[in-house]
């Protein structure tokens, strides 16, 4: 038997009157969806745990079946550990986004104009030369991909309250509370000096989601097989590191709307031929879009889902022999919004021997189902 998780990012959505009352994942057009969706089971997932942070940290460590309330320390230290970086006991990880803000403190753009990998990297570096390593200070900058990287702070620095750029956009930039405060503003204003008058649309960093290492047993040890996944995403890749999963390099996928779709799906095939038990694709087009605020991409990174990914992958996965397939995101992001909820995620479970009840994939069809702990949907896909 074969494993399939397929997370497009942030696809759950509201009602929206641009489309008529409906949602986007009703909108699109996505047969191929529509016909698992038809012979598996659809239901409600409760991605993120009462009171914790909708983030794609907290959403995805559910979906690997990590329980958050266990194990989340915080989302920067996942990133770190995507970069091979080791946090000492007395060290805290932050996440450090390339921003746009605004003369009057509105945050602009949280993606700093999403810059290419490369010209971020150059900026990061000139940053840890002048503010942090170079400078014999207490910091060190690490380049990531495009706007997200990462700051290694004392662990003192944990002690504030940061809010996630995204969730500021096109409102006043709060800067964050607590002890530690003072020291991360200070650096935040110190980097307008080295990120404005660089190339970059972006003009300073961003601190938060600040934590310690945490510590996930291995997927292999938990579940009794083994895993691999695809992402163009730090945080995803991070998660894949901690907790041993094999990591899969799509060199066409960039985490944006022009990610290679179909690299990813043969990718998945080609690792599940070749040993692999489960297999998670991650794509973050559809969360990308809707932090954006931009319906018409949304729908068409849905399309893409369906037309460039799950239809051949069904096809390759038959190949293959048995097979089970879990759709879902790892929480909305809804365009009017454009930032993250708590709000139960649609998921899709099907089965290439057995049948299930059949149902429609989406949120207004969902509603009434009981929400199953996010956490808990790993052990349902590997129930047989």
């Amino acid at each position: 038997m074969k494993y399939v998780i397929c997370v497009p990012d942030g696809c759950a959505d509201e009602p929206l009157d641009a489309l008529g009352g409906r949602t986007p994942l009703e909108a699109a057009s996505m047969p191929t969806l529509a016909r698992l969706a038809a012979r598996g089971e659809v239901g409600r997932a409760a991605v993120i745990p009462p009171g914790m942070p909708p983030g794609s940290d907290v959403g995805n460590m559910s979906i690997l079946g990590y329980d958050p309330a266990r194990h989340h320390t915080g989302r920067a230290p996942i990133e770190a550990a995507a970069l091979g970086l080791q946090l000492r006991d007395d060290q805290v990880a932050f996440r450090c986004n390339l921003v746009q803000v605004g003369d009057d403190g509105t945050m602009v753009d949280f993606a700093g104009g999403h810059p290419s990998t490369e010209d971020a990297a150059e900026v990061i570096r000139a940053l840890d030369e002048a503010l942090g390593r170079g400078a014999g200070g207490e910091v060190e900058f690490h380049p990531g991909v495009q706007y997200r990287h990462i700051v290694v702070a004392p662990a003192r620095w944990a002690e504030a309250d940061c809010l996630p750029p995204h969730d500021l956009t096109g409102h006043p930039a709060v800067l964050p509370r607590g002890p530690a405060a003072p020291e991360l503003i200070a650096l935040m204003d110190a980097s307008r000096a080295i990120v404005g008058p660089s190339k970059l649309a972006a003009n300073q960093v961003w601190l938060w989601g600040q934590g310690r290492r945490p510590n996930l047993p291995p997927f292999r040890e938990v579940t009794g097989r083994e895993g691999a996944l695809v992402t163009a995403v730090d945080l995803i890749r991070g998660l894949g590191v901690l907790t041993g999963l094999e990591i899969v390099e799509v060199p066409g996928a960039t985490g944006w709307y022009d990610t290679d779709y179909e690299g990813k799906r043969d990718a998945a095939l080609r690792t599940l031929a070749d040993g692999a038990d489960v297999f998670l694709l991650h794509v973050e087009a559809t969360d990308e879009a809707g932090h954006a605020g931009d319906l018409e991409a949304k729908v068409a990174a849905l399309e893409a889902w369906d037309r460039r990914i799950l239809a051949g992958l069904v096809e390759g996965l038959d190949d293959l022999g048995p097979w089970r397939l879990l759709l879902l995101p790892d929480h909305p992001t809804p365009v009017e919004l454009r930032t993250h909820t708590s709000r139960p995620v649609p998921y899709l479970l099907v089965d290439s021997e057995v049948d299930g009840p059949g149902g429609v994939y989406s949120e207004p069809a969902t509603a009434g189902c009981t929400p199953v702990p996010g956490h808990e949907m790993l052990g349902r896909l590997l129930a047989r």
